[in-house]
């Protein structure tokens, strides 16, 4: 049987991994919507992962329901949010990196 305090700590570990690699890509990548791409899949895995560990942890203890609704809150904003900032961003004018090969906003106008 696997101790769950092992997978709580797996599942924070991972968590913290995805924040990590998160906050490389906004430092890393070319554009504003390349790295809200990566900040958003930061929030979305690696917050959700930590929350969920802290809930493997606590159980069914006050704890362990506000980690949960902390994940369902983040899986409904967090998506949505990006969307709003990423076409607020292109009604503004901000140019995609000349590598994009895509412009799904661009396309709708035509």
């Amino acid at each position: 049987m696997i101790n769950i305090n092992f997978l709580a700590l797996s599942a924070i570990i991972v968590g913290i991994a995805f924040d990590i690699f998160g906050c490389l890509g906004l430092v890393r990548l070319p554009d504003v919507y390349n790295r809200l791409q990566a900040s958003t899949k930061c929030v979305t895995l690696g917050t959700c992962s930590i929350m969920f560990g802290i809930f493997l942890q606590y159980g069914f203890s006050l704890m362990g329901i506000k980690s949960w609704l902390v994940i369902i809150f983040l899986l409904l904003t967090s998506p949505v949010a990006a969307h709003a900032l990423a076409r607020a961003a292109h009604k503004s004018g901000i140019k995609l990196t000349p590598k994009s090969v895509v412009d799904k906003y661009a396309e709708d106008k035509q």
